[in-house]
């Protein structure tokens, strides 16, 4: 037995296996949840928003499948624990087109056939996102650094550069 658990409470216990209060603005909509302490973000976007999007790739944060923008930020949702991010702007996959209108990176990445079997393209999409509006991304190089925490098995690396740096010199950028 783990020492630290060893002499722990039953009260102790029982109070590590409480449900925790969340909010959190997702895709524009406030939304409140109680989870485990050990919910991650990832599997609260996908098992309890139903947003099958963001998808759960190595869930050790290698491969870049789980990536979402929150507070602005690309992160891996798999290594996230939801109620850590507790009041946080979380934007998924699903979330950044305009009604029927696509997000700029989205339709760039249809436009360059940037994806193969499409596992990775939710977050390689998302992080493009984010990284194109730290704006920190001005040649290929630079793509193809700030993207390596993505992954795609499929090799349609060449493919997903071109669309982003299409999105990069169009004069709004990945802004809406």
């Amino acid at each position: 037995m783990n020492a630290t658990y060893e002499h722990a409470t039953p009260e102790a216990a029982a109070a590590a296996c409480q449900r925790v209060p969340v909010t959190f603005e997702i895709n524009g909509t406030i939304r409140q949840f109680e989870v485990e302490p050990w919910t991650t973000l990832l599997d609260l976007l996908r098992e309890h928003c139903r947003l099958t999007g963001t998808k759960k790739g190595c869930d050790h944060g290698q491969c870049g499948a789980c990536t979402a923008i929150v507070d602005g930020q690309r992160i891996n949702t798999c290594l996230a624990l939801a109620a850590v991010r507790d009041g946080a702007k979380v934007t998924t996959i699903e979330g950044l087109a305009d009604g029927e209108r696509l997000h700029p990176v989205q339709q760039a990445f249809i436009d360059h056939d940037a994806f193969q079997c499409g596992y990775c393209t939710p977050g390689q999409i998302c992080s493009a996102v984010a990284m194109l509006n730290e704006g920190h991304a001005h040649t290929p190089d630079d793509i193809r650094e700030l993207m390596s925490g993505n992954l795609c098995r499929c090799g349609a690396y060449t493919h997903i550069v071109a669309a982003i740096l299409a999105v990069a010199e169009q004069p709004q950028g990945a802004s809406k």
